[in-house]
């Protein structure tokens, strides 16, 4: 029987809910593809204690995935308040960046861990608190206080998420404390670093100059959650290595009514530019308390998978949901179902830059005219299956064999990959039986199964790339 396969991978996040080696064990083995630490909740101890964790799960059960790690990135926070403040409506209040900066009689005033804070900000501006479930109007600003007027009131506590949509703000892109988390991260062999609030293609460079310094060939994955990312997104895509649609802040800092557009352009963009794309956040928020999914989300997940997005992912659903697994369960069912359906839309053609490019091309083309084929191809560095992933071919798995561990598990993220591990031998020709082997063996093919096989063959004192379109015996 020829094993089940689904081109959309699943992420999950790693939490209380889902730290345990049982837990683990099983989520794994129900088929996620990547184990993503967030460091906005994580400490050091925990953080390497888990990725052996994960790592040692892996190694007992016989099926591995990879690691992101999550850096918090820069953020403007509020101070501390000895007591909540209840905001009501119309109510003025002052930020302030200079716990000595005069405030006015009768108004209440919080503190800001950001001393640009009054010079990023404009008159008529809006503040968002907390998710933006406070919302303020920035009346007048001076050197260290902002004066705002209430327009959406609630309880304001301490060290609440300030955004401020629209304003271009004077954050570095990677923190001290990024810094600290990423060595970590480093060291215990992280696949991937997603890098928070990105602004621009700078920002991507300056993590990329980090990871050399310290020898560290990790991918990075630019997550847009801001106007200027917007703005930016194509010189970010071409910087990165893959790209994460955060819904979350994205949808407090831009109308929520453009998220759907600009989640459609950014997957778009990254099948374009031949780069994977995670969709993110309350992809199945309801079943942190429910068993079960609203059909709102069955639908959100279902358009992912029909834009045809590389990766979707779960977040507080894994971490501190009572519902782990069956969330993982979930999102398999909605993709299979979809995957199954015919009538996909087309994605937008990759970028193909070279001759062997267009080979590739070829190679999806045959395979996918053929209902039950595949596509072997054979990479040291995962520039062909990736090529291969974003030209989406339809129901035709694309099986990437590597000799580098570390190839093998970043090509985990890439759409319709499946990625093996074996040792290349000098001879093409049994590398390649050993490939059809390897397949028969763990049941991804059968005997009379036909496959595509992209590789070199040596033509007299030549290697000539070709295409293969061989059975299996």
């Amino acid at each position: 029987m020829r094993r089940p396969f689904q081109h959309t991978k699943i992420t999950f996040t790693l939490g209380p809910a889902s730290e345990s080696e049982e837990m683990l064990a099983k989520l794994i083995l129900e088929g996620v593809d990547l184990c993503r630490l967030n460091m906005a909740h994580a400490n050091h101890e925990w953080t390497r204690a888990s990725i052996r964790r994960v790592k040692s799960v892996c190694q007992k059960i016989g099926r591995h995935i990879a690691i992101m790690m999550d850096v918090k990135g820069p953020e403007i926070r509020t101070g501390d308040l000895a007591v909540p403040i209840e905001l009501e409506m119309g109510q003025t209040l002052d930020f302030i960046t200079d716990q000595g900066a005069a405030v006015g009689d009768g108004v209440s005033a919080v503190g800001v861990n950001y001393r640009d804070f009054p010079r990023d900000v404009a008159v008529g501006k809006t503040v968002l608190v907390d998710s933006g479930l406070i919302r303020l109007e920035v009346l007048e600003t001076h050197p260290s206080r902002v004066r705002c007027r209430v327009t959406v009131p609630g309880k304001l506590t301490s060290r609440r998420h300030l955004n401020l949509p629209g304003a271009k703000v004077n954050l570095p892109a990677v923190t001290q404390k990024d810094r600290n988390d990423i060595e970590v991260g480093i060291a215990e062999g992280v696949d991937f670093f997603a890098l928070s609030f990105v602004r621009e293609a700078n920002d991507i460079d300056m993590l990329r100059r980090f990871l050399s310094e310290h020898k560290s060939t990790a991918r990075i994955i630019a997550k847009i959650e801001d106007q200027s990312a917007i703005a930016n997104l194509d010189e970010i895509i071409t910087a990165a290595d893959g790209l994460m649609v955060a819904r979350g802040d994205l949808g407090i800092e831009c109308p929520f009514e453009d998220l759907p557009i600009i989640q459609h352009r950014a997957v778009n963009q990254c099948i374009i530019h031949r780069k994977p794309v995670i969709v993110a956040t309350h992809m199945l928020e309801s079943m942190i308390l429910s068993p079960v999914p609203t059909r709102a989300e069955v639908s959100d997940i279902a358009t992912a998978v029909r834009e045809q997005a590389d990766c979707i992912m779960l977040s507080g659903e894994t971490t501190s949901g009572k519902y782990p697994l069956e969330c993982v369960q979930t999102m398999k069912r909605i993709v299979a179902r979809i995957e199954l359906e015919g009538d996909m839309p087309l994605a937008p053609p990759p970028l193909l830059k070279t001759h062997k490019d267009r080979l590739l091309s070829a190679a999806a083309r045959l395979a996918q005219e053929d209902h039950h084929s595949g596509i072997v191809v054979f990479t040291r560095n995962g520039n062909l299956p990736a090529v291969l992933s974003a030209l989406r071919p339809r129901h035709c798995p694309i099986y990437a064999f590597t000799d580098d561990e570390i190839v093998f598990r970043q090509l985990l993220l890439h759409w319709g990959v499946e990625p093996f591990l074996i040792e290349f031998s000098k001879d093409y020709e049994q590398t390649i039986l050993n490939a059809f082997d390897y397949l028969k063996r763990r049941e991804w093919v059968q005997i009379k199964d036909w496959l595509v096989v992209v590789t070199n063959v040596i033509m007299g004192e030549k290697l000539i790339d070709t295409i293969q379109f061989r059975e299996v015996e």
